[in-house]
């Protein structure tokens, strides 16, 4: 009822998650949507609502998997996401940073103006089967053989849902590599505030009526909680039952999806 819906009003703007949230992604570049999601999307379009895509996705540039995003049926541009690479592209060039880069081969391109010679940091992005033994060993003596180590991570997700089950994701290796170094890694990317704010700004809302929707407990929800938003969990995606018994971190609500936050958020305005 109307009551149960207060977390819904007086919203201008809202922050989607997307994998997890409009699909799951699959192995060979697939993936599958997940029912509603991409009406959803149409719906918040139709309805004025301020909209950013909020993504941790580092395993493709922005513009292959909006493209891959398009063909499963959803509404969206590279100018709706708020994604880690570029973020950490304009923190690599306002601190004279050169990366070496454990990423994604597909991630590379979104690198191409970065110099990258000599480098005296390490970014590491979700980058899947390339997170070897011999890759991580070789960003790790990098990092070892600086003075002052830089270890810049594109998110600290512990895991993600696949359509054949779930994955591994950066914050493992990131926690490997602080580890082995002593060194704490900065957080490019979902919890990160800044990374919160830059989405708000681009939309021009502020964050007491926006509202970010995901499946990850701590990236999504507890990120954007710590920003002043409200966040709601969908119970798709990686989203697991013991969410709901979390010690630190109380959505504002549960939805069984997107099409579900959407109509209740649509029906208070």
């Amino acid at each position: 009822g109307a009551k149960m819906a207060a977390w819904a009003r007086g919203v201008r703007g809202l922050l989607l998650d997307i994998s997890g949230v409009l699909y799951d992604s699959g192995g060979s570049g697939g993936g599958v949507p997940i029912a509603g999601s991409a009406e959803a999307v149409r719906k918040i379009k139709a309805s004025g609502l301020k909209l950013r895509f909020c993504t941790n996705e580092t395993q493709a540039t922005r513009e292959k998997f909006v493209k891959k995003l398009q063909g499963l049926g959803f509404d969206i541009s590279v100018a709706e996401v708020t994604a880690p690479a570029p973020a950490a592209c304009r923190l690599l060039k306002e601190r004279g940073l050169r990366p070496h880069l454990l990423v994604h081969d597909d991630l590379v391109p979104e690198f191409a103006e970065i110099d990258k010679t000599n480098p005296n940091c390490v970014v590491v992005g979700d980058a899947a089967e390339n997170f070897s033994y011999a890759n991580v060993n070789e960003a790790f003596r990098v990092l070892i053989g600086l003075e002052k180590p830089v270890l810049i991570s594109l998110g600290r997700g512990r895991y993600y849902k696949e359509t054949d089950g779930l994955k591994l994701d950066v914050g493992a290796y990131m926690k490997a590599l602080e580890y082995a170094c002593d060194v704490e890694a900065e957080v490019v990317g979902k919890p990160a505030k800044a990374f919160f704010e830059s989405a708000l700004a681009e939309m021009g809302v502020p964050p007491q009526e926006a509202i970010m929707i995901g499946d990850d407990i701590v990236s999504d929800v507890g990120g954007a909680q710590q920003c002043g938003m409200r966040a709601v969990q969908v119970r798709t995606g990686k989203y697991r039952p013991c969410d709901e018994n979390h010690p630190q971190v109380k959505p504002d609500a549960y939805v069984n999806n997107l099409a579900e936050a959407v109509d209740v958020i649509l029906s208070q305005l």
